[in-house]
């Protein structure tokens, strides 16, 4: 029996078994695909600290892998079909296997639009993290695609970075929170495209337009879809306290209300959700495994 079973090998699983294998505790990891969750799948990544001209994201999450891997955790590639988190045991394609502790690092995936060309043009101009990659489109017109607070704060950030920001929202209003919403109406940068839907994204090798359900095409050099994340905790649903939108409740301490069981990552309800913030969780998750 291991001490600790990781499941989810992004940055926050990745970084929990590091942790972990260097405390001295036998660590497996179990994933299904390959490491990094979706930033893993991120071209380039440029507000990581320590790479001041950026690393791409498979790079980076390799890395990560090896240096938990060489640090003495275990990294299973199998998909776990079932969780049992009062009995600290998951199940794979090979059986059950348990542990003393267990750490949920699940991720969670971007809402997408379901879009023509969406799809195909991720990440080549379609993203779902102005943070992430805003920093590549200063100065040129952008499009943000939402009306809740991801939407506006992301607006506001692309506008802070010198972009003609076009927000398209399917309603006449935004549905963020009054002070974000004030902040967008204020804004001079951001054109509010009302009533509106993206039909379709268009370009070759990179995202240069796109059409709208009405009919009219508008060209952007990106566009942010700020439409919600939906978090991976289809497995534990039932066992742990979730939000209404099934983000897993655990404390900064990432303890959930089950004894050794912890949460870690974008599967937990937090504000910030960044490569740098689901390794924060790692760490701190493995740490009170001790």
């Amino acid at each position: 029996m291991a001490d600790v079973i990781i499941v989810g090998a992004g940055p926050a699983g990745l970084t929990a078994g590091l942790y972990a294998a260097r405390a001295g505790l036998s660590a497996v990891i179990y994933e299904k695909e390959l490491p990094g969750g979706q930033a893993g799948r991120t071209d380039q990544v440029e507000n990581y600290p320590g790479f001041p001209q950026g690393i791409g994201g498979p790079e980076l999450c390799m890395a990560m892998a090896e240096q938990a891997q060489r640090a003495g955790a275990r990294i299973e590639y199998a998909g776990v079909e079932e969780i049992d988190c009062a009995g600290r045991r998951v199940r794979t394609a090979q059986g059950w296997d348990s542990a003393r502790q267990l750490i949920l690092a699940l991720g969670a995936r971007p809402r997408t639009l379901g879009a023509a060309g969406e799809e195909r043009l991720t990440g080549r101009g379609v993203s779902y993290c102005a943070t992430c990659d805003g920093a590549f489109y200063r100065q040129k017109q952008v499009a943000v695609i939402g009306g809740g607070n991801t939407a506006g704060e992301e607006a506001l950030y692309l506008a802070n970075l010198g972009c003609h920001v076009l927000l398209v929202h399917r309603r006449d209003a935004l549905r963020a929170e009054q002070a974000v919403a004030e902040r967008v109406l204020r804004e001079e940068r951001i054109e509010k495209l009302w009533n509106s839907e993206v039909a379709a994204f268009e370009g070759e090798r990179a995202l240069e337009a796109m059409t709208l359900k009405d009919g009219r095409r508008v060209e952007v050099a990106a566009a942010f879809v700020a439409a919600g994340r939906l978090p991976e905790t289809e497995l534990v649903r039932g066992q742990l306290r979730l939000d209404e939108q099934g983000f897993i409740l655990a404390g900064e301490d990432c303890r959930t209300e089950l004894p050794g069981v912890f949460a870690a990552g974008d599967a937990r309800r937090k504000r910030l959700r960044q490569i740098i913030t689901a390794a924060a969780d790692g760490a701190v998750a493995a740490s009170q495994c001790l």
